[in-house]
């Protein structure tokens, strides 16, 4: 029976290949010329390296293009922005040699550009397109010739359940539909491709996978220290990347290279720490100098200690019915059927669709007896989809008529972005803070609104939940149930002394889930053994954490914890002024953190320009010298032993091992949303197919 299964599933995807020869999925991380009457550049080489280590992850993205076209012309470069990630390097190679960019206040940034462009010098810089995109505009790209550019990230890497995820971006999210029309892309790689990725853990690694990449090489030298790649030198069909997809997930190291050749796939890599491992603090800090200020990040992975909940609540279905989800509305009705089928007897539901407007199908809180369930999913069957996205409106009718003596959970469902009445972040927010309500929801896609998304599941202390098209959907959903079948750890402070800790960012963390960890950055002074308290509330009794760990008097290896820092603050200011509006000063602190540690934010640009034109405009090389130490501190990690970073050994925080999957993902009424969610999150993740 099963290899007959695996016949039928070769020949669907052979069959499905069929038709994507003649389609084009939608890429990033390409390079278009500025007038769209041109012909897109040509990609010949498309080169990735990460490392994860220490608790973050460093991405370098080196690619060469050709302008197929005999005039010279301006380009734009456009990336996705990565979950968390803060662009450290923007380098462009000059009459073959690299130049690394420096951080100016935008405007400033963009007149430098411009004045250079206008003499005909070589020169680029870099924008953030809101939450979306990096767009990198790059001039001269000279007729029939190269041009070469490589872009570094760092980012925090999160482990939830014991299970880290990494996700290199490179589907275009297809929000921006306007934007889309406008440019020609090209997502083939003419000559080589390469993705390579070293992680390293303090903790031993059991297996690691990528869903839809199976055929990714692994290799591990010992259970801490783990290699993946995927390379081509060659043209490969849709109907191998299908047949791949369906095959076995697990990498094994005797998997063989396969070809890629499009670049509108997201890679997605997990890995699985060995079960039993113990609840920890971790610490990573970077002081170069003893009598300076160093720079720390604090992981803590919680004891698996939040019980099970058991009673009912009432459930609010916030369900999206514009246009866009034509194509997977009836499977959202299915989903819907089948998921209120499995409530529990003392559970009740309610359901609100929005589009241009937002209306009740039920009227008011319903319980969910098999007559209402069929009753109200008939309705939703017949209900069409069509116009535009008004999230607000379908938000604020689903927080209208909450119980105060009942737990309520608001469930999101949408693929798009609010683009009807109300979109102003300041908004949503303060509606969210007038309502005891968890908001929880994906984030969908490498365009979807993440910031407004993240903020409203911040402040109604919920949770969000990246998901791309190439994820495990089935794993992201068992890992949501999991979070909503448990306690809470609410209204969280962390509290250290002995040493002069200052500058801690979040500085309001809110909730951890089961299975979730906390990483906190701070800036300290002098060194020696502090006291730490984690303290909070679990279902309104209090709750506290204590532990000793040491600050290093020196520690050089780390530099990079310095702009993951600025990242933090930065991201902080920026929710700031989301809330109470834009003002000067913390406009002008964003601005301040991001020249010192070179970071391209919504007001500061990354320009590269001549060394001649950075030196005649008196401009420091601030961040090319922070590059080039960073660059130095790797080579010396990647030639020492993996090192241990738990810092609570002599005195663990946590009592309980770390939280693991649980066999079976949860169940009963709270994991119900998740029957709801799934095969409206597997079309979404064949939209990009289907295009």
């Amino acid at each position: 029976m099963k290899i007959f299964q695996n016949v039928i599933r070769r020949c669907l995807a052979a069959a499905a290949g069929l038709v994507l020869c003649s389609q084009t999925a939608l890429a990033a991380g390409l390079m278009t010329p500025k007038s769209s009457s041109l012909p897109p550049l040509e990609i010949k080489q498309h080169h990735v390296n990460v490392t994860i280590e220490d608790g973050y992850a460093i991405t370098s993205v080196e690619q060469v293009f050709y302008n197929p076209n005999s005039a010279e012309l301006e380009a734009i470069y456009s990336f996705p922005v990565p979950e968390k990630a803060s662009v450290g390097e923007f380098t462009y190679w000059i009459d073959g040699t690299p130049v690394t960019g420096e951080v100016l206040e935008k405007k400033q940034a963009r007149e430098l550009y411009e004045r250079e462009k206008s003499q005909g010098r070589e020169t680029a810089i870099t924008e953030q397109d809101e939450y979306r995109t990096f767009d990198s505009s790059v001039y001269p790209v000279r007729g029939n010739q190269e041009v070469k550019i490589r872009l570094v990230y760092i980012q925090p890497v999160h482990v939830d359940h014991s299970i880290g995820r990494y996700v290199y971006p490179l589907e275009e999210g297809g929000v921006d539909e306007q934007k889309l029309a406008f440019w020609n892309y090209n997502d083939e790689v003419s000559e080589a491709f390469s993705f390579n990725l070293k992680l390293r853990s303090s903790y031993p690694i059991d297996t690691l996978r990528l869903p839809k990449h199976p055929q990714a090489v692994a290799t591990n030298s010992s259970p801490q220290e783990w290699q993946v790649s995927l390379a081509n030198n060659s043209a490969s069909t849709a109907a191998a990347t299908l047949v791949d997809e369906e095959a076995t997930n697990t990498v094994a190291p005797q998997a063989t290279t396969h070809v890629i050749q499009r670049l509108d796939t997201d890679i997605v890599v997990y890995w699985r720490h060995q079960q039993g491992l113990p609840g920890s603090i971790d610490m990573v800090a970077h002081k170069p100098d003893a009598s300076g200020r160093g720079t720390f990040m604090m992981t803590v992975t919680p004891g698996d200690d939040l019980a099970r909940i058991e009673q009912g609540r009432d459930w609010v279905f916030v369900l999206d019915l514009s246009g866009s989800m034509q194509g997977k509305y009836s499977s959202l009705v299915e989903g819907v059927n089948k998921g209120l089928k499995q409530l529990n007897p003392n559970d009740r539901f309610k359901i609100v669709l929005f589009n241009n407007s937002a209306r009740e199908l039920t009227p008011g809180y319903v319980m969910a007896t098999p007559q209402e369930v069929s009753h109200y999913t008939q309705q939703l069957a017949n209900t069409p989809a069509n116009g535009g996205t008004n999230l607000y409106a379908g938000l604020q009718k689903g927080m209208r008529g909450l119980d105060a003596d009942r737990p309520s959970a608001l469930v999101l469902v949408t693929d798009g972005v609010a683009n009807v009445g109300v979109t102003e972040k300041k908004r949503f927010l303060k509606l969210l803070e007038q309502h005891d309500v968890r908001l929880f929801t994906f984030v969908m896609g490498n365009s979807a609104n993440r910031p407004l998304l993240d903020g409203m599941t911040k402040i109604s202390n919920g949770f969000a939940m990246s998901v791309s098209n190439s994820d495990d959907i089935v794993g992201q959903l068992m890992l949501a149930t999991e979070k909503l079948t448990h306690q809470a750890f609410h209204d969280i402070d962390v509290r250290i002394k002995g040493v002069k800790v200052e500058d801690m960012e979040p500085t309001r963390i809110g909730s951890l889930y089961r299975g979730q960890q906390l990483i906190v950055f701070g800036h300290y002074r002098g060194d020696g053994v502090a006291d730490v308290a984690i303290s909070g509330k679990v279902s309104g009794q209090p709750k506290t954490y204590k532990t000793r760990i040491a600050f290093p008097e020196t520690a050089d290896l780390n530099p990079e914890i310095e702009r993951l820092w600025a990242y933090a603050a930065i991201e902080g200011l920026q929710d700031q002024i989301d809330y109470l509006g834009e003002d000067s000063d913390s406009k002008q602190a964003i601005v301040d953190i991001a020249r010192e540690y070179g970071l391209v934010t919504n007001y500061t640009s990354m320009v590269v320009v001549r060394d001649e034109v950075f030196q005649a405009q008196g401009i420091e090389r601030r961040n090319q010298q922070r590059v080039q130490q960073e660059h130095h501190a790797r080579q010396q990690r990647a030639a020492a032993p993996v090192r241990d970073n738990r810092a609570d050994s002599q005195q663990p925080a946590f009592q309980q091992p770390r939280a693991t999957p649980r066999k079976g993902g949860g169940g009963g009424s709270f994991g119900v949303w998740m029957l709801v969610l799934l095969p409206l999150l597997w079309l979404m993740r064949k939209r990009v197919v289907s295009k």
